[in-house]
């Protein structure tokens, strides 16, 4: 029997033979890690800038168009900020109880940010319901003059962190958190506008409610992705069924169970497997040629595979059986999730 055994805990024998893949981690298309730093750094210099020249006209204005967006704009730097930290912690070596590091630290930013947005979009419903009802008297020149100058800013910031690596779930709460600002200082000078021609007052708290809406909809999509990594999912668009189908049709694999894929942080996947191999089959072959597959097929580098033979008096038809001896005399404990076999690709829970 050979295995590749990294805390697996199944199977006894040769001494672990085969080598843990773990390539390719880093930023997909060559942005650094300083210069990420850089980019949110410009982009947290414009943004705390603004946004207290914002709160100071907001106040001057009546205007809780503008003091919503100065709020969301405070959110904007808080994540900035979060995802500056949380850079630093991913970036330190894996050592002592943390062994994968701690680059889940992007993950628990990006959850935070996603419930800021989420707490601080409720706040501003009340008081933009509020404000329906009885609006109070608000100055549209300035609501327009510093909404249009607002935009320039967000543009510009926006533009800082687009040279940031996206592909990190860190970095693209922040810029959820920088474009939904941006969208909100259209709808804010557009209120401003109609406030300015018409003397619609009631534009302002509508604006606001359009503010709540794109905040939430950042807030539930930054919550809903961090989640997932922090349940353990496999990685949106790979399907474990169709990666255990894959594995378990390459030459000479048996049966393919206790497969796992996730997220270690984004866009770093792993995944570990238990494989049995039919007699004959060169058990480090087969596991060179699936980690080829998994990278190739899925850009999955980061891989655990045990590998055992099928033993002689096994029978093939009914290879996995809770219990029952497997290869060299081991056992085989409860499986987890499906098992996929070669002859049917049929999955068996």
């Amino acid at each position: 029997m050979h295995e590749h055994q990294h805390g697996s805990g199944h199977g006894h024998g040769h001494a672990p033979a085969d080598r843990h893949e773990d390539h390719g981690h880093g930023h997909a298309h060559g942005v650094s890690a300083d210069a990420d730093r850089r980019w949110l750094g410009i982009a947290l210099g414009l943004i705390t800038g603004f946004m207290a020249v914002e709160v100071v006209v907001g106040l001057l204005a009546h205007s809780l168009a503008l003091l919503s967006d100065a709020a969301h704009m405070l959110t904007d730097a808080g994540s900035i900020v979060l995802a500056l930290v949380a850079m630093r912690l991913a970036a330190r070596p894996a050592r002592g109880s943390y062994t994968f590091g701690l680059k889940r630290a992007e993950i628990l930013s990006a959850m935070a940010n996603g419930t800021t947005l989420l707490v601080l979009s409720a706040w501003l419903t009340v008081e933009a319901v509020r404000r329906l009802i009885s609006p109070p008297p608000v100055s549209g020149s300035l609501v327009l003059a510093v909404a249009l100058v607002g935009i320039v800013v967000n543009l510009a910031a926006a533009w800082a962190l687009s040279k940031a690596n996206r592909t990190s779930l860190n970095v693209e709460g922040a810029f959820a958190h920088i474009v939904t600002d941006l969208f909100a200082f259209i709808a804010t000078a557009i209120a401003g506008g109609v406030m300015l021609a018409t003397g619609f007052a009631r534009a302002d708290a509508i604006a606001s409610l359009v503010v709540v809406a794109l905040m939430l909809k950042a807030g539930i999509g930054l919550v809903r992705a961090s989640s997932r990594i922090f349940l353990e999912a496999a990685p949106t668009g790979i399907h474990p069924d169709e990666v255990g189908e894959h594995l378990a049709g390459a030459k000479y694999v048996a049966e393919v169970h206790d497969l796992h894929i996730w997220e270690i942080t984004s866009g770093q996947s792993a995944l570990s497997a238990h494989i049995l191999v039919l007699a004959g089959g060169d058990c480090h072959k087969v596991r060179r040629d699936l980690q080829q597959l998994l990278r190739e097929r899925y850009r999955i580098t980061h891989t655990t595979l045990q590998v055992d033979h099928v033993g002689e008096d096994y029978d093939t038809g009914e290879l996995l059986q809770i219990g029952a001896g497997v290869g060299c005399g081991s056992a085989v404990e409860d499986t987890h999730g499906p098992v996929h076999r070669a002859a049917t690709h049929q999955h068996h829970e």
